[in-house]
């Protein structure tokens, strides 16, 4: 029988999880062991979201990846953004996002409009 499922506090426990939850991968959804490597998922997500934190990504590099992800060129952003200029100026941080264009770009591409609305890093010159 498997061990009784706790809380993740240190590294130790960090690394038995992701043991239990390697062995319990595909398990079928409402059965015990399903049911088990969804908790696990759980506490595994919590204390990665506390130890190691992510920086939300970077506006133009999530707009560039959803391009990327999509297939898409810059001609597919005009309708979102507007002329060839106006996405060059965008994607190459010479002109910041307007709020229409955060919207545009939310509902059309699904970026969310957290990520969007942060400032841009300015690329090492």
């Amino acid at each position: 029988m498997a061990a009784e499922v706790k809380p993740i506090r240190t590294e130790l426990d960090h690394e038995a999880a992701l043991k239990e939850v390697e062995r319990l991968w595909g398990a079928k959804a409402g059965t015990r062991d399903g049911d088990r490597l969804d908790v696990l998922a759980t506490l595994i997500d919590a204390y990665e979201a506390q130890h190691y934190p992510m920086d939300p990504p970077d506006p133009i590099e999530a707009i560039k990846f959803r391009m990327e992800q999509q297939g898409l060129t810059r001609r597919d952003l005009e309708e979102i953004i507007g002329t060839r200029t106006r996405i060059a100026e965008v994607l190459n941080r010479k002109r910041g996002l307007s709020v229409g264009m955060i919207r545009r770009l939310h509902e059309h591409l699904g970026i969310s409009a957290d990520v969007l609305i942060r400032p841009t890093r300015k690329t090492a010159a």
